[in-house]
């Protein structure tokens, strides 16, 4: 991952408050060296065989003149060359543990570590996880070393100071500093992204490398910058210490990561799902599906809302994931779920998060079909029509998907634009099962009657992947 910033230089006096407000540093000098010495530079090797740059005749079939040829021809079949990164790491065991990211050290055939005071070990690696782009590495110096402190990353404010130390451009003990300008950042670079924001500056060698606090401890490892054309533009990313803690802890110990796995596939809860329950935010993840033999089948079902996990809320539903990732393995988790119109707590025991991870369904329709006879709603612009034998087998829709078939959509209507579509199957309506157009119908009514604003679908497509869409009532 590509970095790279220019350091933002920010001015202005508080004002508005009665209380005092912390003024600037006036110089870190002191800080920075005594940190200095836990913070390391990472050198890592990639040997790559050259391929074939330069066209040249086919001697495959000139057995006579093959030697000759070899001789002319520039190109070397195993010719190699060796790519190398640049990054930072920082101490975080006496014995020679060092955390940096899998980025630094991903493919690395040979990995060196250069120290403050200039000695290089070679350096092996421990452990790696790319979902949170943390590694481990150790080296044996045949002495302790002094390690980094972890802080709390949890109570880094926006606007406290942060200073970062690395290897910017192989230019090593480098320290720049800035403030903490956003928490929780989501860039889209895994599944547990919650990324502190800073414009301390942060370039290409700083990946790895700690983000201090004016305490002196580790509250970050910056790991990202969004750059334009390979120039920087002033926002740098670091992971919350806290979040990558139980991760490097797990790498040190197992040399892998042991997440938590609850077994549910999810959807963010958008307005007009939140309308269709009749609740006034969009707080929470909607369970999609239940992984059969998972730790939660049996206790969640389709359509629930996870409002807390194990005592911590779930604001969107990217947070789900990284709690139940954080949660041991084993324990007995008290899960606060929305059904049915009301709140209620029920225990889950977490098991260990395997690969075949649940993914958010990808329905397809066929808008082509002829529609069958119709049952129409004005209010949502559906048509909707009994699943019959017939019908499965001109939709190719599997025997075990159950509900209503929508045969046509108004395409002005708002079930169109949320992609509802001929052929699709509606399985619930507002966590309701349907199996005949008239149990559909009821619950719009119901739903009119009692004032909302939309209701919530269970749609299933040919092979019964699902999801959940809420369609606004045109009243």
């Amino acid at each position: 991952m590509a970095l790279g910033a220019a350091m933002a230089v920010l001015a202005g006096a508080a004002s508005g408050s009665a209380q005092p407000q912390p003024a600037a540093p006036a110089s870190v000098s002191e800080l920075a060296g005594m940190l200095t010495p836990t913070v390391v530079n990472i050198s890592s090797i990639r040997r790559m065989r050259e391929g074939v740059r330069t066209p040249f005749p086919d001697r495959s079939e000139a057995p006579p003149l093959r030697q000759f040829f070899d001789q002319l021809d520039p190109n070397d079949p195993v010719a190699e060359r060796e790519v190398t990164s640049l990054g930072s790491g920082f101490v975080i065991d006496p014995a020679g543990i060092i955390a940096t990211n899998y980025h630094v050290i991903e493919g690395a055939e040979e990995i060196i570590v250069v120290f403050a005071d200039g000695e290089t070990a070679e350096a092996q690696v421990v452990g790696a996880d790319e979902k949170t782009d943390l590694a481990i590495v150790s080296v044996d110096l045949g002495r302790t070393l002094a390690p980094a402190s972890f802080g709390d990353s949890d109570t880094a404010e926006i606007g406290d100071w942060v200073m970062a130390i690395g290897n910017p451009f192989g230019f090593g003990g480098s320290v720049s500093l800035g403030i903490v300008s956003a928490r929780n950042r989501d860039i889209h670079s895994g599944p547990y992204d919650s990324f502190l924001q800073t414009d301390a500056a942060i370039n290409q060698g700083n990946s790895g490398g700690p983000l201090f606090d004016m305490n002196g401890e580790v509250v970050g490892i910056n790991t990202a910058i969004i750059a334009n054309g390979g120039r920087s533009l002033g926002v740098g990313f670091a992971i919350p210490i806290n979040l990558a803690r139980p991760v490097l802890e797990q790498l040190m110990e197992f040399g892998e990561t042991r997440r938590g796995w609850l077994g549910v596939g999810i959807q963010d809860v958008s307005e007009d799902i939140a309308a269709s329950l009749g609740l006034n935010d969009t707080k929470g993840a909607m369970v999609l599906s239940v992984t059969p033999d998972g730790p939660a089948d049996g206790v969640l079902r389709e359509g629930d809302l996870i409002f807390e996990f194990d005592g911590r809320t779930v604001t969107k539903m990217r947070d789900l994931p990284r709690i139940v990732a954080e949660t041991a393995i084993g324990k007995r988790a008290e899960v606060v779920i929305f059904r049915n119109g009301e709140e209620r707590a029920v225990d889950v025991t977490v098991g260990r998060l395997e690969r075949g991870e649940i993914r958010a369904a990808d329905l397809s329709t066929d808008p082509q079909a002829p529609p069958p006879p119709k049952a129409r709603d004005e209010t949502l612009g559906l048509e909707l029509a009994a699943l019959t034998d017939e019908l499965r087998k001109k939709y190719s829709i599997a025997q075990d998907v159950k509900g209503v078939i929508v045969v046509s959509v108004d395409p002005g209507s708002d079930a169109y634009e949320k992609g509802i579509r001929q052929g699709l199957v509606i399985a619930e309506v507002n966590q309701h099962p349907v199996g005949v157009p008239e149990d559909a119908t009821a619950i719009f009514d119901t739903a009119m009657d009692s004032g909302r604003e939309a209701v919530l679908f269970m749609l299933a497509d040919a092979a019964g992947n699902r999801r959940f869409v809420a369609v606004r009532i045109d009243r």
